[in-house]
């Protein structure tokens, strides 16, 4: 997103930047929830997948551990708002790591020119909330003792249809920022 330059220190600046900005966006789309009994419905999963298709693997993925550890050190950075190693290891946890991943697999798709076309970056973001929706369901089934029935009633179905509508918006809104972007740039 953010047009580089020549020279280590600038992209090393430019990194800690987007970074700082990526976490503080991902705190504040916490905040927006819908409380449910276990896990609650946020839209940190469209800024996740928005960060891997703007900042392609490498740094979608490191801003999703930045803002992991945040939360770990105790930054209330996290839905509730809550910080601290609690929901890094209750039942949230599994949403929480696979963020990491989903930045991760959008931001490799992104890179191989699936965020030029509004149905291909859909279909990242799609496999960037499968695989949230995975690590969420495999922590509520095992990590948690849910069983594989319950997991997928209170980790899963709740969350279908705003992954779509997630998806859908991150899709549109991915080209108007890069046109925005590039007439700057």
């Amino acid at each position: 997103m953010w047009p580089t330059r020549p020279g280590e220190t600038v992209g090393a600046l430019r990194a800690i930047v987007l970074i700082a900005l990526g976490t503080a966006l991902m705190t504040l789309s916490a905040k927006v929830n819908l409380p449910l009994p276990y896990v609650p419905m946020t839209l940190q999963t469209l800024v996740v997948l928005m960060i891997g298709a703007a900042y392609g693997w490498r740094l979608g993925g490191a801003t999703m551990i930045a803002y992991l550890v945040e939360g770990a050190l105790g930054l209330p950075v996290f839905a509730g708002p809550v910080g601290g190693i609690a929901p890094l290891v209750g039942p949230t946890a599994g949403y929480l790591f696979g963020f990491v991943a989903a930045a991760f697999v959008t931001g490799w798709l992104a890179e191989r020119g699936w965020d030029r076309s509004v149905v291909l970056l859909f279909a990242a973001m799609a496999a960037g909330h499968v695989v949230i929706l995975a690590a969420g369901f495999g922590w509520l089934a095992f990590g948690v003792g849910f069983g594989a029935a319950k997991a997928w009633q209170v980790g899963i179905v709740p969350f279908i249809a705003g992954s779509l509508v997630k998806n859908a918006l991150g899709a549109a809104l991915m080209p108007a920022a890069r046109r925005i972007v590039d007439r700057r740039g």
